[in-house]
């Protein structure tokens, strides 16, 4: 069964009002998706792996990501698009204090990432999530150009950056990933277009069932 961004969110609201807490959320998506890399790659350790993260709860989830990754020996740069003090969430902020503490991923805060050296094997895309409309501001602009010139696989976290989860449209420009991993349940308008998300995989991040009731 698909479901709408408004239906997510509001699945979200009610498995947090049960106790699930949102930072539970972001935790089991981060887990899930670094897990899949793991399991994909014999030789992970050996890749040069490129996170890039937007202010948003998806940044947060790909600082998830990375510290997982990191913790399995990777070596790996965070790129933040913007100011840590901009950060929006709580959520997200607390997943980036993390990062700060941790000598094993290098941390690169981008106001203008056309300097950054693209010469990795593996690029996660937690830019943009799935409240993305209009025109795509810069740094995140920039970025998604960046990632799209890349021969590096490119993993998606939720939704390709730019792509609207509920249409499948592509407002202004969107991350083309190999591989997207959504949570919980598929969004409605991805499988129109698998040209950009490629591989859709469905992860549950531990919303309880019954934080569906009356929403499905």
């Amino acid at each position: 069964m698909e479901i709408t961004v408004k239906q997510m969110m509001q699945i979200e609201e009610n498995g947090h009002q049960m106790g699930f807490f949102r930072k539970l959320m972001m935790e089991n998506a981060g887990a899930s998706t670094a897990r899949y890399l793991i399991e994909k790659y014999e030789n992970l350790q050996e890749k040069k792996i490129m996170v890039f993260a937007g202010l948003g709860n998806n940044g947060g989830d790909s600082f998830v990501v990375a510290r997982h990754l990191a913790g399995f020996g990777c070596k790996l740069d965070v790129v933040l698009l913007g100011n840590p003090d901009k950060i929006k969430t709580e959520e997200s902020a607390s997943n980036w204090k993390i990062l700060e503490k941790m000598n094993s991923v290098n941390l690169m805060v981008a106001s203008d990432p056309t300097s950054i050296l693209l010469n990795v094997d593996i690029i996660i895309d937690g830019i943009l999530g799935t409240g993305v409309s209009g025109k795509i501001r810069e740094p995140y602009a920039t970025a998604i150009d960046l990632i799209n010139k890349s021969q590096a696989f490119k993993l998606s976290v939720d939704v390709p950056s730019g792509l609207d989860p509920d249409s499948g449209s592509v407002i202004d420009k969107c991350v083309k990933a190999n591989v997207t991993i959504t949570y919980h349940k598929m969004k409605i308008g991805m499988p129109k277009r698998m040209d950009m998300c490629g591989k859709i995989i469905v992860e549950k991040i531990g919303i309880p069932p019954e934080a569906e009731v009356g929403i499905l």
